[in-house]
């Protein structure tokens, strides 16, 4: 991928260090925090945060008061200063500084040549086997505007926030170790504020289970303050008098862990991701909460010019396939999870209308055999026996043997009712009704047989007093692939929040805990093409129709959708990330027309999601009018797609 498609995406390249120090000798950590900041610069990193008092070592206890050490730590800091200029990079060290009298521990900012900031520890840690009081004093009583570094007055405070010249969304808050600890950390008000990129220099030790409680904070911390937050902690060459430090680095973003070191590595160690700080704005502007937060007028702004790399690759996960946990235990754990809310929802529905039966319409393809493994766990969950439920085959003028047989074996072996309907009479009747030629294969003659299958199962549901149960997922609600007033009409639909790529995931969960009986019926139907099968087959009994012929992948279109609901972001980022998690899979070209095509259907197809039936919310992304989305149904889709069309 070419630089200027990177470049356009806007993201800023973090790096987390813990470079090898040597305790108190300032001279040696000076070498290794520029040979790990040239390593970081190296790998195309805009900003490098070092660890919590780096430049002289965090244990060096009672020698923080020695005079010499204090005096070698304004020379090396100083050295790092003209060292910097002309490097491309921001970077934040850890330095113990005295200011009008007191000593503070502090994260001291430089870039191409100048201080840009100091920010002292707020939260002081004086307990255990740590005794930040007993050296420093708290930067909440630090009311110095600015300090003296090696004759040059710096901006010193705990309300600081250091903007980018050039960039809006590029705000940079710090805050030290303990900080994050504490009740309410110094980040949360320079967020408030503004701050997009939190910075942590710390020296966490370990012990046992402490390194997932601080992967925990600082996880939820990015996700509370919707930033981005890095975290850069001591490493194993501090003294191990008493304890040890495992050099843990970490970056995460609006609550997910984009990249983090392994732990206790003599070497030192690095994580460097990618960051989008445009992404943590959008995430607060869809967020009620943070509109209501007070803006807090105290903190300051320092302007300086963030560096920016050009950069030939991208430092970041792309899934191509973001509904759905790579990991197998995840996954399962996943779907386990929404098999329980949707059957718990049609049981709930199913009870509060006091229905006697659940009736649904049986294709044998991947969305119907979903809603009747639902309805079959709702019918457990309530102690119903399995006559409560009706299933329903309607062959047509375009069904297939096998998908046929696999609904009827299907239902058979799970001891759910089923009911053949044929539908073929009925709708050669209709066409005749209404004058339409059924050798002409429009969107009447397809529409026809969908409408007469929801009248069948609408008035079986009323003869027997119980609900239609839809079998429409995310993915085709948001293509509007439905036809309206048919399959797009239910009484209850427990998949409207299941998206197309997550669909196949939950049938394979399930067949793993069937008989071997049921599990070989539902692998045929997962190797089933995805059809409606409304066109007449062909000399072979096979369906001419192929949804993702006309639509495109649907996994490609899932990653339109979660891109475009969720995470909201442009459509020009979204076509180039598109092209980078599906590179040797799909063209450019054919990323970009179907990015085009869903943007067309999404936005043309609102009026049906406008009255679409109630149905169980799963996951961030739904697509209800009376929850989640809210769009008027006759918008153009024209602007968005000049835009994408234009790139």
């Amino acid at each position: 991928m070419n630089r200027e498609l990177i470049a356009s995406l806007g993201y800023v390249r973090v790096a987390t260090v813990a470079p090898v120090v040597s305790v108190g000798d300032v001279q040696h950590n000076v070498q290794q925090i520029q040979r790990s900041i040239l390593e970081a610069h190296e790998r195309g990193s805009d900003v490098v945060v070092l660890p919590e008092l780096c430049l002289t070592g965090y244990t060096c206890a009672d020698m923080f008061r020695d005079a010499t050490l204090l005096e070698a730590t304004v020379s090396g800091l100083e050295s790092l200063r003209l060292w910097s200029e002309n490097l491309s990079c921001l970077f934040v060290v850890g330095a113990p500084l005295r200011q009008g009298g007191h000593l503070y521990n502090t994260a001291v900012v430089i870039n191409n040549g100048a201080f840009v900031a100091c920010v002292p520890k707020t939260f002081l840690p004086n307990t255990g086997e740590f005794y930040d009081g007993r050296w420093f004093r708290s930067g909440r009583h630090g009311h110095a505007y600015e300090v003296s570094i090696a004759g040059r007055k710096v901006p010193f405070g705990t309300d600081l926030m250091i903007c980018d010249s050039a960039r809006q969304h590029v705000k940079i808050g710090i805050e030290i170790c303990e900080d994050l600890w504490s009740v309410e950390p110094p980040s949360g008000r320079l967020a408030k504020a503004g701050a997009t990129l939190i910075l942590n220099l710390s020296a966490s030790n370990e012990l046992i289970g402490k390194s997932g409680y601080r992967r925990t904070l600082v996880r939820t911390q990015s996700a509370r303050t919707y930033t981005c937050y890095a975290y850069a902690s001591a490493g194993p060459t501090e003294s191990t008098t008493d304890t040890v430090f495992g050099g843990h680095c970490m970056i995460a973003e609006c609550g997910e862990l984009l990249n983090e070191t392994d732990r206790l590595c003599l070497d030192g160690a690095m994580a460097i991701a990618d960051v989008d700080l445009a992404h943590c704005e959008r995430e607060r502007l869809s967020s009620t909460s943070f509109a209501q937060e007070d803006f807090p007028g105290d903190v300051a702004t320092l302007v300086t010019t963030v560096p920016v790399q050009h950069k030939d690759d991208i430092l970041r996960c792309i899934d191509p396939h973001p509904f759905v946990p790579s990991g197998a235990a995840d996954r399962s754990e996943r779907c386990a999870e929404i098999a329980a809310i949707q059957a718990t929802g049609l049981a709930v529905r199913m009870r509060r209308s006091r229905s006697k039966r659940l009736v649904l319409g049986v294709s044998g393809g991947l969305d119907s055999t979903l809603a009747l493994l639902v309805c079959r766990k709702a019918c457990e969950i309530l102690g119903q026996p399995l006559d409560a439920i009706l299933a329903v085959g309607m062959p047509g003028l375009g069904t297939t043997g096998r998908t046929h047989s696999n609904a009827e074996l299907l239902c058979r072996e799970l001891g759910v009712p089923y009911r053949r309907v044929d539908i073929t009479t009925a709708v050669m009747d209709h066409f005749r009704d209404i004058g339409h030629d059924p050798t002409n294969h429009n969107v009447v003659y397809e529409n026809a047989q969908a409408r007469e299958r929801t009248q069948i199962l609408m008035d079986l549901a009323n003869a027997d007093g119980g609900i239609v149960v839809g079998t429409g997922d995310l993915s085709e609600v948001a293509l509007g692939w439905s036809t309206y007033n048919a399959d797009h009409m239910s009484m209850y639909n427990p998949n409207v929040g299941v998206p197309k790529t997550l669909v196949r995931y939950m049938i394979e969960w399930y067949a793993e805990g069937q008989p071997p009986s049921v599990a070989t019926i539902l692998r045929d139907i997962l190797d089933t093409p995805i059809s409606p099968e409304l066109l007449p087959t062909d000399a072979s009994g096979t369906s001419p129709q192929r949804t993702e012929d006309v639509i495109g992948p649907y996994e490609v279109h899932d990653f339109f959708l979660y891109h475009f609901i969720r995470l909201r972001e442009p459509l020009t980022t979204i076509r180039i990330l598109a092209m980078k998690a599906f590179e040797g899979a799909y063209t450019p070209e054919q990323i970009t027309a179907w990015l085009e095509l869903f943007i067309r259907r999404f936005v043309a197809n609102q009026f049906k999601r406008s009255c679409m039936p109630d149905g169980v919310k799963v996951g961030s992304v739904a697509l209800s009018p009376r929850a989640d989305w809210r769009m008027p149904s006759d918008m153009s889709a024209e602007e968005l797609v000049k835009k994408i069309t234009d790139d």
